[in-house]
């Protein structure tokens, strides 16, 4: 494609309102273009890397039997109204209305329009189990869209589901996706991790390791363990300090309202103070204790207590409950019917700090057990670096990354709401059992963008960049030159490369920033020496620049792209 006649707009400079990398590059480089907040073209260098990472994922979900479909984006409220989900969904999904008043919702999700399709279909269970996929634009009302292709309003998802007759079918399809997930991003070159995202075996999601990275996740240095922050296991076995029970007494703390500032005060270690949270749980008061420099997770403690609604207690509520301030609260005589749950962290203290629940008081030599009682030890705080990794093996670290697929076992949950059902082999009515695979096409180019780039721009591995080769004529004025670049052209066209050809009436510093800035693996660049047939050949990943002969170019890229 000769680059005077196709369209990648590119900007000298980064837009001054945009943070992520990947964001400035794809901006800067022609990829994309913003309409609305949050919403973007994508221009022909994206769409031609959007068709590589596309085929990738059609050939590896139709490895394992994946049919693929397209589903409509404008869904009917009455079946998003059976799984509670037209009201339930919130102010993120987009509704519309026909000229007949129909209530109709853009399409965020499709659980309910692919158990409508296939409950008037699939009546047995010979018909199972079934793996149905689509790649379409998706629609989410994002408040407060960022990052680009990240968070955007409009986005391309491949979106997969699993029908199966019985647990067993379900589980082994889940294994089948999560190797085919494995496989794509391996294929597409990504640096990723596959994270535990809700603490068991039934959600896991693909995080791609970037050093700006919208989630935090916890990792051994010696297994396959991660998961993320808010899912991470912690199996410490804390030692019990060989310290005798000494007498509690109360003191004055004036003023003293954190952890820090009362350690500071006592001239003790954080490690040897009861920090003490009071949570409301639906209709009652719960206290959660952990130690002082560790963070209670809620996502943890909200699982535990298997409760709808949890939230941490007013200071009003803690002054009518307690008689005491926030920087005061402890677990010592607490009123009758509040339950205390406790990190395992704290079996182990001994003779330690707790608010007096007096305001500016506290106690010292607080023991767990003797002074105050304890409804169970559970794991709810967060794991720390350091930490002993969950699966015996190895230390716990912390990377950041980027969220591009999640795996989740729905079960029967909208199969029963939707009776989306089948016979068994018994004859028996049963719901439908399911699994449900996304995977983000639209994050995923700006993710790839987001690992594989330098100061300059872009750099596509070859198999994913929208061209081959970067052809670029010093001076298309210069005859011998054009000559020589029109005959590379013809004959790398022929040898099916894929070449944008630079033959812009353009300055040689403009065209080499915008090839910085494209990123494509291969630059052949004809200039002065062209009357003696020697083109030079630039590298973009490594940045290595050579001569080669024009009798070689095509010998020399075959062994370049045959490479792995």
């Amino acid at each position: 494609m000769k680059q005077s006649k196709t369209f990648i707009p590119t900007m000298r400079e980064n837009p001054s309102d945009i943070e992520m990398r990947s964001h400035q590059l794809l901006l800067r480089a022609g990829y994309i273009r913003q309409n609305a907040n949050g919403v973007y073209t994508y221009l022909t260098l994206a769409q031609r890397v959007f068709r590589k990472i596309e085929a990738i994922i059609r050939q590896e979900m139709e490895a394992i039997e994946g049919i693929e479909i397209s589903l409509p984006a404008l869904q009917s409220s009455s079946i998003l109204k059976e799984t509670e989900r037209w009201d339930s969904y919130g102010k993120e999904m987009f509704h519309v209305a026909d000229r007949q008043t129909n209530q109709l919702a853009l399409s965020s999700s499709d659980e309910e329009a692919i158990i409508d399709l296939l409950r008037d279909e699939v009546r047995s269970y010979k018909k199972l189990p079934l793996t149905i996929f689509q790649i379409k634009t998706k629609f989410r009302d994002e408040i407060k869209p960022r990052a680009g292709l990240l968070h955007s309003r409009e986005f391309i998802r491949k979106d997969a589901y699993s029908f199966h007759s019985t647990q067993e079918s379900l589980d082994e399809k889940y294994l089948e996706v999560m190797q085919a997930y494995t496989n794509m991003l391996t294929r597409l070159g990504m640096h990723f991790r596959m994270v535990i995202s809700d603490g068991g075996t039934g959600s896991h999601e693909f995080i791609a390791l970037t050093e700006n990275g919208e989630d935090r996740i916890a990792y051994s240095d010696s297994s396959s363990y991660a998961a993320n922050m808010e899912f991470a296991e912690v199996h410490v076995d804390y030692e019990t300090p060989d310290e005798k029970q000494v007498e509690m007494i109360k003191i004055s703390t004036p003023n003293q309202r954190t952890i820090e500032d009362l350690a500071s005060f006592l001239s003790v270690n954080p490690e040897r103070i009861i920090k003490s949270l009071v949570y409301k749980v639906d209709s009652e008061f719960v206290m959660v204790v952990c130690r002082g420099d560790h963070c209670v997770n809620e996502y943890k403690l909200k699982r535990f207590l298997n409760v709808k609604h949890m939230e941490l207690a007013t200071e009003q509520q803690i002054e009518e409950l307690l008689g005491c301030h926030t920087g005061s609260v402890g677990p010592v005589k607490l009123p009758i019917g509040v339950r205390v749950y406790a990190d395992h962290a704290v079996k182990a203290m001994v003779n330690v700090v707790a608010g007096a629940n007096i305001d500016d008081y506290h106690l010292l030599n607080v023991n767990p057990e003797r002074d105050f009682a304890i409804d169970d030890y559970v794991d709810i705080r967060f794991v720390q670096e350091g930490d002993a990794s969950p699966d015996g093996m190895g230390t716990i670290k912390f990377t950041e990354g980027i969220g591009v697929g999640h795996l989740r076992k729905l079960g029967t949950i909208f199969s029963e709401q939707m009776k989306g059902t089948f016979l068994n082999e018994h004859g028996r009515t049963k719901p439908f059992i399911m699994g449900s695979y996304s995977l983000g096409v639209s994050r995923l180019l700006a993710t790839i963008a987001e690992q594989f780039n330098d100061e300059k721009g872009l750099k596509w591995p070859k198999h994913l960049a929208p061209f081959d080769i970067h052809l670029i004529t010093m001076n298309v004025k210069d005859e011998v030159q054009t000559q020589l670049a029109d005959e590379l052209y013809a004959v790398l066209e022929s040898y099916r490369y894929d070449v944008l050809y630079d033959d812009r009436n353009e300055r040689a510093g403009v065209k080499f920033a915008d090839a910085d800035l494209i990123g494509l693996p291969v630059r052949i660049i004809i200039g002065k020496r062209a009357n003696e047939g020697i083109v030079e050949v630039m590298y973009r990943h490594s940045g290595e620049s050579i001569d080669w002969q024009k009798e070689e170019v095509l010998e020399k890229l075959q062994s370049f792209f045959s490479a792995d």
